[in-house]
């Protein structure tokens, strides 16, 4: 749907089209498709970003720090700001836009947004005050490093605002998305991989701690990342003036589902953030091992997981909301084919391709062969968990689309009890990697209880044809990996090849890789007219 300028005048506007006859929902494959292409892009950007943060500060104490001082504000903006508020707030908008007029509509924002804002602006500056107490309980084995331990420190004064402004735009992101403007906020994250980028490049010499530039540059990235979705709110109508209301119907609404959704949505970002603090007691590099390895996880998690669940929530609102019980769980189903296609073979080419795609990306400056060796056992822990990630940022919606918050709540607590357990059973034999295998695991068993709780609700239903579907997947990817396995060859190559060799040899790679998967699914009787779903 192309943007409007219009502002939608009354409710009528805003049925579906069964009711009002004047509009259509997008296809959810086209608007997955369209942030999909938005996320690309952020994830090329952020890549780009990694390699350049590995080449002027690679895995030392200053870059340890520096991604523990980012991974705290950045881990609550994913539990508050995309997990728990935007669970809660979409469907709760939706309900709005489907039952409600526009002015009621921009009530619910303005009351939204100031509570939202004050609590955020308490919480952040209760946060930069306490900024050594934040870096010993999230990181404690900083403390026996003093130097470590107060970089990190400095520069969570600086990065935790970033919580705050990135928390409003991921409010301004929920009310685009719940009016089917998908691409703008899939655009927005690129604007933090381009102030990275600068900020490493360009102000980093001119500071006496170069690593500090980092933090700087998220301060400022959350900045432009906020008043860049301002002119597109502006144009719905729905710009917000700022009130606090805590007694208003939609903003209690919103608060009731939020509170247990801070733990059903995001317990794979909690159990990260545990992988920090284990990693913290282990040796130099862990931390930076571990954040590179699922930074390049969280590619096709970012650019195909992300993307359908972004469109795939308020698509479950609106037909809850319409009491289409059978689309809703066609949805949920078209949800599930659509990760199993893309993660399933991502997961196997990122355990087959893990030296070949972390020494083309990051093996340059400060990186040692050390480095990419211990990153490719973390990588392979976190690809075995791929496909769950994914699975969960499509059944997680089918809970909270029905306004269902304490399924998830418990199914979460289990999952991350589980992954303590297998925290500690796995990394005295693994190390790092055995965080990251701990992470995989609990991943799947969060995933597994969700389906399980949609299937015993009746809200999720198998659609006819998976059988097929099956078995044409499972011809894909053995031939996937064959020609992967068969063109690799053996990984020491890859280490002493320059960037030049890297570069085209995986190039040949993914474009072979990606050639055979799909000729076998097409010769297998796939079709892209299957996932055509509205």
């Amino acid at each position: 749907m192309s943007e409007s300028s219009e502002t939608p005048p009354a409710k009528s506007a805003s049925l579906p089209t069964s009711a009002a006859g004047t509009r259509r929902t997008p296809g959810l494959l086209r608007s997955s498709g369209t942030v999909g292409l938005m996320t690309m892009l952020s994830r090329v950007l952020g890549l780009v970003r990694d390699m350049v943060i590995a080449r002027y500060f690679g895995a030392t104490s200053g870059a340890d720090a520096f991604f523990v001082a980012f991974r705290i504000p950045n881990f609550m903006r994913r539990l508050f700001a995309e997990g728990a508020f935007s669970q809660a707030f979409v469907p709760v908008l939706s309900e709005y836009r489907q039952q409600k007029t526009h002015d009621e509509v921009k009530r619910l924002v303005d009351a939204v947004a100031g509570t939202l804002g004050f609590i955020l602006l308490v919480i952040t500056l209760l946060a930069m005050l306490g900024s050594p107490v934040l870096t010993t309980i999230f990181a404690p084995g900083f403390l026996h490093n003093p130097v470590k331990f107060g970089l990190a420190s400095e520069m969570l004064r600086i990065t935790f605002p970033y919580l705050l402004l990135i928390s409003l735009t991921a409010f301004a992101g929920g009310i685009l998305n719940s009016y089917d403007r998908f691409a703008v906020p899939a655009f927005t994250p690129v604007l933090l991989n381009l102030c990275l980028i600068s900020a490493a490049v360009f102000l980093a010499p001119h500071i006496s701690q170069p690593v500090v530039a980092l933090a700087w540059g998220v301060l400022i990235a959350g900045m432009l990342q906020l008043f860049f979705q301002i002119p597109f709110l502006m144009r719905l109508g729905l710009l917000p003036r700022p009130r606090l209301d805590y007694f208003d119907p939609g903003v209690r609404q919103v608060l009731k589902l939020m509170t247990p959704a801070l733990f059903g949505v995001s317990v794979s970002q909690i159990n990260l953030l545990l992988d920090t603090v284990l990693a913290s007691f282990l040796q130099t590099g862990s931390v930076s091992w571990l954040y590179y390895s699922d930074r390049l996880a969280e590619l096709p998690l970012g650019v195909f997981g992300i993307a359908i669940a972004t469109v795939i929530l308020p698509n479950l609102s609106r037909k809850h909301a319409a009491k289409s019980q059978a689309e809703f769980a066609a949805t949920l189903d078209w949800g599930m084919r659509s990760v199993l296609v893309i993660g399933v073979p991502a997961a196997l080419a990122l355990i087959v391709l893990a030296v070949p795609l972390l020494s083309t990306l990051f093996h340059y400056g400060r990186v040692t062969t050390h480095d990419i060796e211990m990153s490719a056992r973390s990588l392979r822990a976190f690809a075995v968990g791929l496909v769950a990630f994914m699975s969960i940022k499509v059944l997680a919606p089918g809970f909270f689309a029905r306004k269902n918050t304490q399924t998830p709540v418990r199914i979460g607590v289990i999952a991350m009890a589980a992954n303590m357990a297998f925290n500690l059973v796995l990394v005295f034999p693994l190390a790092h990697a055995g965080l990251a295998l701990a992470t995989s695991m609990s991943a799947w068993l969060n995933a597994g209880l969700l389906l399980r709780g949609l299937r015993k609700e009746k809200a999720y239903a198998f659609q006819p044809g998976w059988g097929r579907y099956g078995a044409r997947l499972l011809l894909g990817n053995l031939a996937l990996v064959a020609t992967l396995l068969a063109l690799k060859g053996a990984d020491s190559r890859w280490l002493g090849w320059d960037a030049l060799h890297r570069g085209l040899h995986l190039a040949l790679l993914v474009v072979a890789g990606l050639a055979v998967y799909f000729l076998a699914l097409f010769l297998g009787g796939m079709r892209l007219r299957q996932f055509l779903h509205r």
